[in-house]
C-alpha cells in the first residue's frame, strides 16, 4: 500500500469590525487517485471593499478555483492546471465589468466592478505550489523559523496610503506569481488576508502553528488582529503537513504498477476476462497479444512484460504509463485505450488494436516518393503529437516503428513507454533518463547531450520521420550518433533531402531543414508552422547550402586516386621495363662482369 498525503486543516473567518464580510476562503481534499494525482488545494480571497460586489467576486474565484482545478487533466502540471483555471476566472470577471462601460474601466468603474485579490496554495506529492495575486500572504512555518511564500501587489503613496496594484477582474490579463517549494512532515502553511498578518507579528503565526486545534489557533489569529486594532475582514487557513507520499516511481500510474507481471500467455488462454487469440510481437522487453474482450467482443491488444524485463519495476512502470496515456488522450491520430476494468491480478497494458503497418514497413514498400502521401502522413502524426503536447505530454521516442498506418490510411502513434508526462513527473521526477528513452537515429541532438526533453526535441523527431520517409537515409548521416559533445555536433552538416531525391522541392528542404536544426532554438517554434511549410513555399527561409563536392560524391573521390594509383603503378613498371639490359630475365637484370687486364711495364 503505497503512503498517503495525509493533511490536517484550520480555518476561520469573520467581517471583523465591518458590517459586511468580503473575503472568501475554501480548501478541498479529494479521496482516492486524485489525491495522488492533483493533491489538496486551499484558496483565499479578499474582495474589493469600496465594491457591492466585492464579496461575489471573492466567492466566484475561490469556488471556480477549487471546483476547476480539480476538473483538469491528470496529465497537466499543477503550474498549467491552476493557471489556465486563474486566467479563465479573471477574463470571466473581467467581461462582467465591461458590460456597459465600452472596452476600458475608470478606477471607479473598477472599484464598483467584481474585483478581488487571490492567492491559493496546491500541495502535491512531496512539494507546495503557491499561486498569488494581491495582498493576502502565504507563509510557510517549519519549527521556530517563518518563511514568506508571497509579497503584496501594492503601491506605496506615502502618508500610510496605498492602492493594489494586482487583482483579479481589473485587466483582460492577469500576472500572477507562482512559486514551487519542497515539503517536509510537520511543514504548516498559514494563508491570511490582509486584516491579519498587517497587525500581527511573525512570532503569532509560529506560536498558531504549534496548535492542536487548528480550526480554535485560526481563530485565535482573527481574535488577535481584531484586539490590535485590525479594522478590515479577518481570514486565516492553516495546513499542517501530517504525512507524505514516498514517491516510487511504481506508483506513478496507480496501484495496478505493483502487481505481479503477467505470464507469458499462448493463443487460446483466457487471461483476467480476455481471450488470446494469437501473438503479435516478441521482443527483449514485452510481448504483444492479440484477444478479445470476454465481455464486449472487442479485439485488443495486450503487451505483457518479456520474461528478462518482468521483474524490473522500471518496465513495469512503462508498460503501465502506455495504458495511462492511450486512457487519457483521445485524438484520431494516438492510439487509444478501453476503459478500465474494475480490477486486475497482473500488470499489463490493454490498448485498441491497430491492423496496418508500421511507417517503417510502408516506407520498405512505396516504390516512388508521392509528396501528397508523406505530407498527409506528417499532418497526421503532427496532429496526434500536438494533442498529447496539449496534456503536457513528451512521447520522447517518435520513429517510424512507433506509428502505424491502418487500411484507411490514417497514422497513429503508438508506444508511451518513454513518455514524460508533467503531472506525473511532479510525482517521481524522472528527467535524468532523457538521453536512455528514445532511438538514437530519431531522437534530438541535444538529448545525447544531457538536455532535458521539450516540444521541440519531439519536433526534430517528426522531422527526421519526414525526412526518412522522402529519403530513405537520415538528415546527419550515421556521424551524428557518435557526436556526443557540442564541439562534434557543430561539425556536422545537413545533408539537403534534395541532393539524395531530387523530387524534392528545395522550398519543402528548407523546411525539414529548419526543423532538424542542430541548435532547437533555430526550430520552429510550433509544430504548424513546420507543416504548414512543407506544403506551402515560404520564401523567409533560405534553401539548405549544397554541400563541397566531395562530401556529396566521397565515393568520386576514392575513384579518382584509386585511377591515379592504378596509372603510376602501370608507369612504373612500364619505365622499369624499359631499362631492362638485353638478355636479361623476366622482371630482373643480369651483369656480365669482365676481368680487367693490366699491362706490366717493363
Amino acid at each position: 500500500m503505497r503512503n498517503q498525503l495525509a493533511v490536517t486543516i484550520g480555518q476561520y473567518s469573520t467581517a471583523g469590525t465591518k458590517e459586511a464580510n468580503q473575503d472568501f476562503h475554501g480548501a478541498f481534499v479529494p479521496e482516492g487517485d486524485e489525491l495522488w494525482t492533483k493533491g489538496v488545494a486551499l484558496a483565499l480571497a479578499d474582495g474589493i471593499s469600496t465594491s457591492v460586489l466585492g464579496a461575489a467576486a471573492a466567492e466566484t474565484a475561490v469556488k471556480s478555483f477549487l471546483t476547476d482545478y480539480f476538473a483538469t487533466s491528470e496529465a497537466w502540471s499543477v503550474q498549467t492546471s491552476a493557471a489556465r483555471v486563474i486566467c479563465a476566472t479573471n477574463s470571466w470577471m473581467h467581461a462582467q465589468n465591461l458590460k456597459g462601460h465600452g472596452r476600458n474601466l475608470t478606477d471607479e468603474e473598477r472599484e464598483r466592478g467584481m474585483v478581488c485579490t487571490l492567492s491559493a496554495l496546491v500541495l502535491k506529492s512531496r512539494s507546495a505550489y503557491v499561486f498569488h495575486i494581491g495582498d493576502a500572504r502565504v507563509v510557510r512555518v517549519s519549527g521556530t523559523a517563518l518563511e514568506p511564500l508571497t509579497e503584496p501587489h501594492r503601491v506605496w503613496l506615502g502618508g500610510g496610503q496605498s492602492y493594489l496594484a494586482r487583482a483579479l477582474g481589473i485587466d483582460r490579463r492577469v500576472e500572477i506569481d507562482h512559486r514551487k517549494v519542497p515539503v517536509a512532515k510537520g511543514d504548516t502553511f498559514i494563508l491570511t488576508s490582509d486584516g491579519v498578518h498587517d497587525v500581527l507579528p511573525d512570532s503569532a503565526f509560529v506560536e498558531a502553528a504549534r496548535g492542536e486545534d487548528l480550526d480554535a489557533a485560526a481563530r485565535a489569529l482573527a481574535d488577535a488582529a481584531l484586539a490590535v486594532g485590525s479594522e478590515d475582514n479577518l481570514t486565516v487557513q492553516i495546513l499542517r503537513v501530517d504525512d507524505l507520499p514516498q514517491s516510487d516511481p511504481g506508483d506513478l500510474v496507480g496501484e495496478e504498477a505493483a502487481l505481479p507481471p503477467a505470464p507469458h500467455l499462448t493463443a487460446g488462454h483466457d487471461f483476467d476476462g480476455f481471450t488470446i487469440l494469437r501473438e503479435l510481437h516478441a521482443g527483449h522487453r514485452s510481448h504483444v497479444y492479440l484477444a478479445r474482450d470476454g465481455e464486449t467482443g472487442q479485439l485488443v491488444a495486450i503487451k505483457v512484460p518479456s520474461t528478462e524485463s518482468g521483474a524490473d519495476p522500471v518496465e513495469l512502470r512503462r508498460l503501465m504509463l502506455e495504458e495511462w496515456i492511450a486512457r487519457r488522450v483521445r485524438n484520431t491520430h494516438v492510439l487509444g485505450a478501453p476503459p478500465a476494468r474494475a480490477s486486475r491480478r497482473h500488470a499489463y497494458a490493454v490498448t485498441h488494436f491497430l491492423e496496418g503497418a508500421t511507417l517503417e514497413d510502408w516506407v520498405r514498400f512505396q516504390p516512388g516518393t508521392d509528396l501528397a502521401a508523406i505530407r498527409s502522413i506528417v499532418k497526421q502524426v503532427a496532429s496526434g503529437l500536438q494533442a498529447l503536447h496539449r496534456m503536457e505530454i513528451l512521447h520522447r521516442d517518435l520513429r517510424p516503428a512507433n506509428v502505424v498506418i491502418d487500411r484507411e490510411g490514417t497514422a497513429r502513434i503508438i508506444d508511451f513507454g518513454s513518455a514524460l508526462v508533467a503531472g506525473l513527473d511532479e510525482l517521481a521526477p524522472r528527467a535524468d533518463d532523457a538521453m536512455f528513452a528514445g532511438t538514437m537515429q530519431f531522437t534530438a541532438p541535444e538529448i545525447w547531450l544531457g538536455a532535458p526533453a521539450s516540444r521541440k526535441s519531439d519536433l526534430w523527431s517528426l522531422g527526421a520521420i519526414a525526412y526518412f520517409m522522402l529519403t530513405r537515409s537520415l538528415p546527419y548521416g550515421a556521424r551524428l550518433s557518435a557526436a556526443q559533445t557540442r564541439a562534434a555536433q557543430r561539425k556536422l552538416a545537413y545533408i539537403p533531402a534534395s541532393e539524395i531525391n531530387p523530387e524534392v522541392p528545395e522550398w519543402m528542404d528548407a523546411a525539414l531543414a529548419r526543423a532538424l536544426a542542430l541548435d532547437p532554438a533555430d526550430r520552429y517554434e510550433e509544430l504548424s508552422e513546420f507543416i504548414y511549410d512543407i506544403a506551402h513555399p515560404n520564401t523567409a527561409l533560405a534553401a539548405p547550402p549544397p554541400r563541397p563536392w566531395l562530401a556529396r560524391r566521397p565515393e568520386r573521390l576514392w575513384q579518382a586516386i584509386s585511377t591515379a594509383l592504378a596509372l603510376a603503378l602501370a608507369l612504373s613498371i612500364a619505365t622499369r621495363g624499359s631499362e631492362r639490359e638485353p638478355g636479361g630475365g623476366h622482371g630482373a637484370t643480369s651483369r656480365v662482369s669482365t676481368p680487367r687486364t693490366e699491362e706490366i711495364p717493363e
